[in-house]
């Protein structure tokens, strides 16, 4: 795995970036992508590297923004643009190697081994930048590294317009310095775990005992060890993203709130959005989650693992709001979430039995003895279950980083 040759491009600033590609009176000056400015839940998507100049930053509410660069100049987000711009930037990825995994609207991984083999990767990584730039007008970072953790990483360290190999002899001058919070896959809950054991920096993740961070923080601790020592043996897979693991929307409140009839009415909305993502993936799941925000800004998070998997709103808000009163101390909330994760395809799931489904599945076993015999003498392919064709779904006009999937999905056709 060690002679693999991985790139991970992160395009800079992209929004911001295909606003001011497609209006070029807008290069050069501070501009930020943002929701509506006259509500409180209006915050920075991204900005142009002018405006974090003014100290602007992804996820700073709209007034504050404001307040701190008047001259900041808010722009809506224009979705169909940024498809067609990550369209055309994965198109370009894809003329280098079909080896592209995208991970986002604006970022993925391509390894270019074989291409190495007759070019030098530093070579290929600079024209890709410059196709980008050329092509589309667009910026972008490149991280060079033997996987994609590392070139991940990479990515990070010179922004905008970088290209940074990161060689795993390396990882223990550059990485293992920094504090654990700068890893990617470490957020605030985990480094507060590992705090608990005295593990402060990248290094001493790397070092420590093994049986002491599975104990810690269970069995994803080791694979963030392994990725502390620069081990991450995942391949580039095209197809990945294609690959759900969860189904999830939350919603920033207008005021704080308190009350709960409000409250469980916008459960209810919540979990049938949920519901009908759900459906148009033809997706259920075993575990029910919801997420709060209270007005001071803590987040907590809340799960429940089911003998049975969901996917009707009705359940989904069931188990979402008993976890919800079970935890709800009555403070003020300024933002709630419902999540329904380990998904897999419905017809891929099996149910538990129980009292209240056997005589269902007793009045299938004809059926399905039938169909086993026909598929052992003829295979596999010969039957499949009733089908409906699969809904498009446009609730979710504010995925930013979903809204491209069907792009992809084209391709792969």
């Amino acid at each position: 795995m060690a002679s693999r040759v991985i790139f991970h491009i992160d395009m800079n600033s992209f929004y911001a970036s295909v606003e001011q590609a497609h209006n070029p009176e807008l290069k050069g000056k501070a501009i930020a992508i943002a929701g509506n400015p006259k509500e409180r839940r209006g915050i920075i998507v991204t900005c142009s590297y002018e405006a974090r100049a003014h100290g602007i930053y992804t996820t700073m509410q709209v007034h504050e923004a404001k307040r701190k660069y008047p001259d900041l100049l808010l722009m809506p987000p224009n979705f169909e643009r940024y498809r067609e711009a990550s369209k055309a930037m994965f198109d370009i990825l894809r003329s280098f190697t079909e080896l592209v995994e995208p991970v986002s609207i604006d970022e993925g991984y391509l390894d270019v081994t074989s291409l190495t083999e007759h070019r030098h990767a530093l070579e290929i990584a600079e024209e890709i930048q410059q196709r980008l730039v050329k092509e589309l007008d667009l910026p972008c970072s490149i991280g060079i590294a033997p996987n994609k953790f590392l070139a991940k990483t990479a990515s990070d360290m010179k922004k905008p317009m970088g290209v940074t190999v990161l060689r795993k002899r390396s990882i223990q001058d550059l990485l293992w310095p920094k504090p654990v919070i700068d890893m990617h896959g470490i957020g605030e809950s985990t480094a507060t775990r590992l705090k608990t054991i005295k593990i402060e920096t990248i290094g001493e993740l790397a070092t420590a005992n093994e049986g002491l961070v599975k104990e810690t923080i269970g069995k994803n601790g080791l694979r963030l060890r392994e990725r502390a020592n620069g081990i991450d043996e995942r391949a580039v897979d095209p197809d990945s993203i294609y690959d759900t693991k969860s189904v999830g929307t939350s919603t920033t409140l207008p005021i704080d709130e308190t009350d709960e009839q409000n409250l469980r009415v916008l459960f209810r909305q919540l979990s049938d959005k949920v519901a009908n993502r759900l459906e148009a993936k033809e997706l259920a799941g075993s575990t029910v989650s919801i997420q709060t925000r209270s007005s001071d800004w803590k987040n907590r998070t809340r799960s429940v693992t089911l003998n049975n998997t969901v996917w009707k709103s009705k359940d989904i808000q069931r188990n979402a709001w008993q976890l919800f009163t079970r935890h709800w101390n009555g403070e003020p909330l300024r933002l709630i979430g419902v999540t329904v994760s380990n998904v897999a395809a419905k017809e891929d799931m099996t149910e538990q039995l129980s009292i209240f489904n056997f005589q269902e599945h007793v009045k299938e076993e004809p059926i399905l003895d039938l169909m086993a015999k026909l598929e052992t003498r003829f295979g596999k392919s010969v039957l499949t279950r009733g089908t409906k064709t699969k809904k498009v779904n446009y609730d979710a006009k504010t995925s930013f980083s979903k809204d491209f999937l069907d792009d992809h999905d084209h391709h792969r056709k």
